[in-house]
């Protein structure tokens, strides 16, 4: 019996750490494309019909995208509630300023198509502005929680950097997918988009590697302890893979019949996940870098026991109905109607 306690003292938080490792990757990813589309939207008065495909394109799923993000918060608020508590109070601010965005995209997606045709226009722009505040603070918060919530001028400076990185990292995502939704002059555009958004991300992905080792030693002796560098170098070795592979495909898009259409996402994808993959090596067991590891964090043993049941039943029915939605919605995009 005692055994069966310490197992599960030891177990069940890594369970729960890899379920909102999951949520959060799906967060980035899915909602990290419709982000992108709204931060890509062109605003001249010529590109309506432009506008209306690319937002026609995220209709069917920007909202159930969000699921994720309640999910992974609602895991660290049960599961880790002290962590939950550190990181909510150091980022409150930013956290508010992220809901606004949210609320202004979820606002101009409806009501772009139910105002007057006048007033469309300025509902484009208030969905671009919103998904561009979103991307922002999302990449300021991840910057700050890198830091260990510093307040000093490093930190900051870091924040802005990551708040830049992950801007770009989503319009790169956002871009592939409109190459892989759209056809004809707005996928040639999309290609264009998705080259000169892959450039800036590989340089913030440069960036953000270089800096986080420097400013914290953990991290450095981590990926540099031999022999154990051997193994992890793969992981920027394969994005920067990833990212050259698009480069040089990117040249040579569109193609007859639109053949490879779809690699251009699923390369971003490989590099959404290596980075992530990168990020919890860094920092893990801590949940909160420097502060607090998981075990530390972590509700008593038989309210995780609980909640696991909750999280076993919950979870497949979220990933079910997210296969279900992109196989129902998949091919390129057509004209979105509202009834």
């Amino acid at each position: 019996m005692i055994d069966n306690a310490i197992m599960a003292t030891d177990w069940l938080p890594v369970i729960f750490i890899g379920l909102m490792g999951l949520a959060v990757l799906a967060y980035a990813v899915l909602d990290g494309y419709d982000l992108g589309v709204g931060i890509l939207l062109p605003m001249s008065k010529q590109d309506e019909r432009q506008r209306d495909t690319m937002i026609a394109s995220i209709g069917p799923f920007w909202d159930a995208n969000e699921t994720w993000l309640v999910l992974a918060i609602g895991l660290l608020l049960i599961a880790f509630p002290s962590a939950h508590s550190l990181v909510l109070m150091n980022l409150y601010i930013p956290t508010a300023i992220m809901l606004v965005g949210l609320i202004m995209r979820g606002v101009a997606f409806d009501f772009r198509a139910k105002a007057a045709v006048a007033h469309k226009l300025a509902w484009d722009r208030t969905f671009k502005a919103g998904s561009l505040l979103t991307s922002l603070t999302q990449g300021y918060m991840l910057g700050q929680y890198v830091m260990g919530f510093d307040a000093g001028w490093e930190a900051q400076l870091f924040s802005g950097l990551s708040a830049i990185g992950v801007t770009a990292a989503y319009s790169y995502i956002g871009a592939a997918w409109l190459i892989m939704k759209t056809e004809g002059s707005l996928q040639s555009r999309a290609i264009r988009w998705t080259r000169r958004a892959g450039r800036a991300a590989f340089i913030g992905v440069v960036a953000v590697s270089a800096v986080n080792p420097l400013v914290n030693p953990g991290v450095f002796d981590r990926w540099f302890t031999f022999p154990l560098v051997m193994f992890v170098l793969l992981i920027p070795m394969l994005c920067f893979f990833a990212f050259a592979a698009n480069e040089v495909l990117l040249r040579r898009l569109p193609k007859v019949d639109d053949r490879h259409c779809w690699i251009p996402f699923v390369n971003v994808l490989l590099v959404f996940i290596l980075c992530f993959t990168g990020l919890a090596f860094s920092f893990y067991p801590d949940i909160v870098p420097g502060k607090l590891t998981i075990w530390q964090a972590a509700s008593a043993p038989e309210s995780l026991r609980f909640i696991l049941v909750g999280a076993i039943i919950v979870v497949p029915v979220i990933l079910a109905y997210t296969a279900f939605s992109y196989r129902v919605f998949h091919g390129k995009a057509t004209e979105l109607h509202y009834h």
